[in-house]
């Protein structure tokens, strides 16, 4: 299946801070979430993608095409969905509709009435008025609304409650029916992921952990939790963390590493979550 995004190389050296060799692709008809703790690289990889920021080396392609050669051209198959004000606060959604719709070559209005009705956005009320949740869903429309084949959202559900993040949630699912679009999702809020994305891709430092199938992420660790009569064992096995707990211990380990251990002793095994595998990742790359 062909990649709609692929990163190849990707090195960006800041003062204190750099990017180094990431490398991922996302293919078409699949939600990917990026994910990492505050600070580890995610809106600045997506700065990259949209060549807001120019890589030191490597490559970018979109559409199977590197993004220095058309940029422009490929940027208008792109809808970004940005967790920052982008749209022009003192006019209505209708306005602002007005002003950057010419600027699309396939913009279809017709498409964004539908999507402001069914999203439930007023149309003459100021952008500064509406709340995060209601701004992201005009902003999501505006996105879909000019064919776009590639959604990349910048932490789209930070700082909403959870019926807001529920609703957008849905709607992605809803815009990933179409097998010819792909949508790239960085966020910290990993509950949210383990719903909807396809495949995970966790940046630390700067530096890719790992790319994975969300389902195959998620069976490839356990936790191990036991009392701490049975610590020496644990210990043994090489965990790769481990921490007391009020009843014991928890030990993050390798699923089947963490099968073998039933034999021997009575230790009870649990399916991780995300945010657990991001917490233990991290906690034993700082040991």
């Amino acid at each position: 299946m062909e990649n709609i995004m692929a990163l190849n190389h990707v090195t960006k050296r800041f003062k204190g801070f750099a990017l180094e060799d990431v490398s991922f692709s996302l293919k078409k008809g699949f939600i990917m979430g990026f994910v990492g703790p505050n600070g580890a690289g995610k809106s600045t990889t997506i700065r990259c993608i949209m060549d807001l920021i120019h890589i030191d080396s490597g490559d970018i392609e979109l559409f199977g095409e590197n993004i220095r050669n058309r940029l422009i051209d490929l940027k208008q198959r792109i809808g970004f969905v940005y967790d920052q004000d982008v749209f022009y606060g003192d006019l209505t959604a209708e306005k602002n509709k007005r002003v950057i719709a010419p600027f699309y070559k396939r913009w279809n209005d017709e498409a964004f009435y539908r999507y402001i009705k069914a999203f439930d956005v007023p149309l003459n009320k100021k952008l500064r008025t509406f709340s995060k949740g209601v701004k992201m869903k005009f902003a999501l429309a505006m996105a879909l609304s000019h064919h776009a084949e590639l959604i990349i959202m910048d932490e789209p559900t930070s700082g909403l409650d959870p019926i807001f993040r529920k609703e957008l949630l849905d709607i992605l699912m809803d815009v990933i029916q179409d097998e010819n679009k792909a949508i790239f999702f960085s966020t910290h809020i990993t509950t949210d992921l383990e719903k909807v994305a396809d495949y995970i891709t966790f940046i630390l430092d700067g530096k890719i952990l790992l790319s994975e199938e969300t389902n195959d992420l998620l069976e490839a660790y356990t936790l191990v939790k036991g009392p701490t009569t049975l610590e020496t064992d644990i210990k043994a096995a090489r965990p790769i963390a481990l921490k007391a707990t009020s009843l014991g211990f928890e030990a993050f380990m390798e699923g089947n590493a963490a099968r073998q251990l039933t034999r021997k002793a009575n230790f009870r095994l649990e399916r991780p979550s995300l945010e657990e595998i991001m917490y233990y990742l991290v906690k034993a790359r700082k040991r």
